[in-house]
């Protein structure tokens, strides 16, 4: 196997081992550190620092259970991503040498990965927090700047690993 075409795969399975890294970090710093976002989660999804005259507080969940169970769905597609993307990348790593096809394959778990990092992150936080809770209104609990960073990062090196330059280099000139 050509230098070229194993320096683009290892490439490849590094960028989506950090993103599985990067979502570890993630779900573990929601589970060992739990107040700290759960108050987050806490104001956004109870409105409180909204406009104060918004007529959308009928949207608003202060129910503490509620609460709590939509931190527990955050945390598991955390953990659900991370776990995509390092299969992915371990399955990716041992095909590192395989004929396209194979590596090709191995990038399955890539596409889950990006559906539950990109379904957190831009459904759940861009479109559910920022816009169904009104997030963006919030000075102190607005979210979306990470939320974009996240989901615009996983798309961009999913975008990159399913591009396919990673197979038989072209003939030589």
């Amino acid at each position: 196997m050509p230098f070229d075409v194993i320096a683009i795969r290892l490439s490849k399975v590094i960028l989506i081992g950090g993103l599985g890294v990067w979502a570890f970090f993630a779900v573990l710093g929601n589970v060992t550190d739990y107040d700290a976002n759960w108050a987050f989660v806490q104001h956004v999804l109870s409105m409180d620092s909204i406009f104060p005259d918004s007529p959308l507080m009928w949207r608003a969940i202060t129910d503490p259970t509620l609460q709590t169970i939509a931190y527990l769905i955050i945390m598991f597609f955390e953990a659900l991503t991370s776990i995509s993307f390092l299969i992915a990348a371990w399955m990716m790593a041992k095909a590192l040498k395989a004929p396209k096809a194979k590596f090709k394959r191995a990038k399955a778990f890539v596409a889950l990965g990006a559906l539950f990092g990109v379904g957190l992150w831009m459904i759940g936080f861009m479109a559910i927090g920022g816009e169904w809770f009104v997030m963006w209104q919030s000075g102190q609990w607005n979210g979306q700047q990470a939320a974009f960073m996240f989901y615009m990062s996983i798309l961009a090196v999913v975008i990159y690993v399913f591009l396919d330059t990673d197979g038989e280099p072209a003939a030589e000139p």
